[in-house]
């Protein structure tokens, strides 16, 4: 469950990167909706990195290498594409607003895209934040079988490779938790996420 949610009138990507040092993200009511709203869940989504589990059969979908990985190749298609509407997808959170922020993040240094190709066909990615040691889950997206949790394998080994602490996924849904993600109430979240604000900011 979300904790208050205090509507913000105007926001700048330092304001962002704040919010996200003490735990608040960013929604908007839909897609069309202008506005922006502050969200403190009580319960935290949380994927360790080292409780990370791979399917067997995803495992051998991997090992296959269907497609061509790419870190931050093209950061405004992958929001482009999770702001989409689909038949499984109907209605989205992610407003102009907020891909006006996240892409000007992206040129500072704090937004990143993990993404799957096919040839010239972006066909699967995801996008989040760094910060610290920490990582921001914000959204994913998947046009081929398997594309999105792929690259989500790709993020795990990049942010363990990075020395990355922290993946924050905001919920948890029962497709993450088959990753392992879990519930982290919001006063372990906090000092989670104060040790990793400790850090100096990692390259992603």
């Amino acid at each position: 469950m979300a904790g208050p949610r205090r509507r913000t009138p105007g926001i700048t990507p330092e304001i962002l990167l704040r919010a996200y040092s003490i735990g608040l993200f960013p929604m908007a009511e839909s897609a069309d909706d202008p506005e922006i709203f502050w969200v403190e869940p009580e319960i935290r989504g949380v994927l360790p990195l080292d409780g990370f589990h791979v399917s067997k059969s995803l495992a051998k979908a991997i090992r296959q290498k269907p497609f061509d990985i790419r870190f931050d190749s093209d950061f405004d298609a992958v929001i482009a594409s999770c702001a989409e509407h689909t038949a499984v997808r109907p209605s989205t959170w992610i407003n102009d607003t907020i891909r006006s922020l996240y892409s000007t993040l992206h040129r500072m240094g704090h937004a990143h895209s993990v993404e799957a190709w096919e040839g010239d066909e972006l066909v699967g990615g995801l996008y989040g934040v760094s910060l610290g040691s920490a990582f921001f889950g914000e959204s994913m997206f998947s046009r081929r079988t398997d594309a999105s949790k792929i690259c989500l394998v790709h993020l795990v080994e990049r942010l363990r490779e990075k020395g990355f602490t922290l993946l924050d996924t905001q919920f948890t849904t029962e497709h993450l938790k088959t990753f392992g993600a879990v519930d982290v109430p919001k006063r372990k979240y906090v000092q989670m996420l104060s040790r990793a604000m400790t850090s100096p900011h990692l390259e992603f």
